[in-house]
């Protein structure tokens, strides 16, 4: 949620918080309070659409100033851990009864990310309380699938909205009372901003940020963001994804995990969101490409903005890793020294892919040039397209295509048909038998 208790003078949100507290971590609900007076909402449908243009701009990350505090939400009484991509957990700070008894003030931002079972009735009193937060006031943020819990709260009934491009056709079919458009990083209407697949989250939160704390404030969070393309009133259009046949080794990672290695993620305390969500979705969540283990010098991880991350804590078991990767760090001395010394135990060097980070770079960059490299290109840039993400500027190296999945799928091609022929010959043998 976001608050404007203190429109000047609060806290300093990283741009690299955006992305991530508007990601798709699944069955929980954040929220953004910044500070000051309550200013004028836009209303009304397709309300002005800001967003991408063809070139990045440079600057260093710094903050959001004027936000104050974010608050992570459950339903329940008491928090457990909210699994997310990549087999990391996340721990949530309040609960949506706090909101509602006004122990957490009333938000002006609610962000909302995927949910198992949008639909579903275990997500009918998170329905219900995203409606009551829009109905006091507050703006509201779908991020990727996150449009689907609010279409079928019916807050997007008569709107206009978007989503991940390859939910737009079954959406449209389920919800026609919502106007779904193709081909937008973000559809603003109104109060309701929902955006295109999880990427986009970070160019939907810059908007966001831009009405709540001004122009300014939101082209020097771009700036430090780097987001490939993203301008400061530039236009929201991108190319209408559809499944084609370069999206094969999708499929292919996924139906056929075997023999795929397993990558350790080591995190470290200040990690930076959006390079940890990056791995995340990079080595596990997206490509298929890897079993993920989450690992930290202790049993959880504070980001650099502070959400609680729980972890594999390192100590003497291997888990299993034959890959060890840290995000977000760049020296090894930055490295914890109980995550260097179990990698040393285990044989295992530490690697750092944002260590070739450039300047001026979007923290998926780096995942998506090491995935290239240990895994191939093909699904790098799978990757990068089912988190629509832009990667035309990408240079990337490494095999061409996945033949680890692929050989695989061959494999279970012949032993199909080989299968299919055992009966017929068993009968044609039975047959010789009798007639001799």
């Amino acid at each position: 949620m976001v608050h404007r208790d203190r429109l000047r003078g609060g806290e300093h949100l990283d741009g690299g918080q955006l992305r991530t507290r508007a990601g798709c971590f699944r069955r929980s609900g954040l929220a953004l309070r910044a500070g000051g007076t309550q200013g004028p909402h836009h209303g009304g449908r397709g309300g002005q659409q800001r967003g991408l243009r063809g070139h990045r701009r440079p600057g260093a990350i710094s903050g959001v100033r004027r936000v104050r505090e974010v608050l992570r939400l459950h339903r329940g009484r008491r928090a457990p851990r909210l699994p997310a991509v990549g087999r990391a957990h996340l721990l949530p700070d309040h609960t949506l009864a706090e909101v509602e008894r006004g122990t957490v003030p009333e938000p002006d931002v609610v962000v909302v990310p995927a949910v198992a079972d949008p639909a579903g009735a275990n997500e009918a009193r998170l329905r219900q309380w995203i409606v009551e937060r829009h109905r006091r006031g507050a703006r509201v943020l779908g991020v990727c699938a996150g449009s689907e819990l609010l279409a079928a709260s019916g807050l997007l009934d008569g709107r206009d909205a978007t989503s991940f491009w390859s939910r737009i056709g079954p959406l449209k079919r389920r919800y026609p009372q919502v106007h779904w458009e193709r081909g937008r990083r973000y559809v603003e209407d109104g109060r309701v901003t929902t955006t295109a697949g999880v990427t986009s989250g970070t160019v939907g939160a810059l908007r966001v940020v831009e009405e709540l704390a001004g122009k300014d404030e939101a082209a020097r969070i771009g700036r430090g963001l780097s987001y490939p393309g993203w301008i400061l009133d530039g236009p929201t259009a991108i190319p209408a994804n559809h499944l084609a046949v370069g999206d094969l080794p999708y499929a292919l990672n996924a139906a056929f995990p075997w023999l795929r290695p397993t990558v350790g993620i080591g995190l470290v305390d200040g990690v930076g969101e959006i390079d940890a969500a990056a791995a995340f979705e990079g080595y596990g969540g997206v490509s298929f490409t890897a079993r993920t283990v989450v690992l930290g010098a202790r049993g959880t991880v504070k980001t650099r903005h502070g959400l609680v991350l729980v972890t594999h804590t390192a100590e003497r078991g291997s888990h299993g890793v034959d890959r060890f990767v840290v995000p977000g760090v760049a020296e090894p001395s930055a490295v914890d020294a109980p995550l260097r010394t179990w990698a040393h135990r285990n044989k295992l060097a530490v690697e750092l892919p944002g260590g070739g980070r450039h300047t001026e770079e979007f923290g998926f960059d780096p995942v998506l040039r090491d995935l290239a490299e240990h895994s191939d290109r093909r699904t790098a840039l799978v990757t990068a397209k089912f988190s629509e993400y832009p990667s035309s500027h990408l240079v990337l190296a490494g095999a061409a295509w996945p033949w680890r999945s692929t050989l695989l799928a061959g494999v279970a091609v012949v032993v199909s048909v080989a299968a299919g022929f055992v009966p017929t010959v068993i009968r044609r043998a039975v047959r010789r038998r009798r007639a001799a």
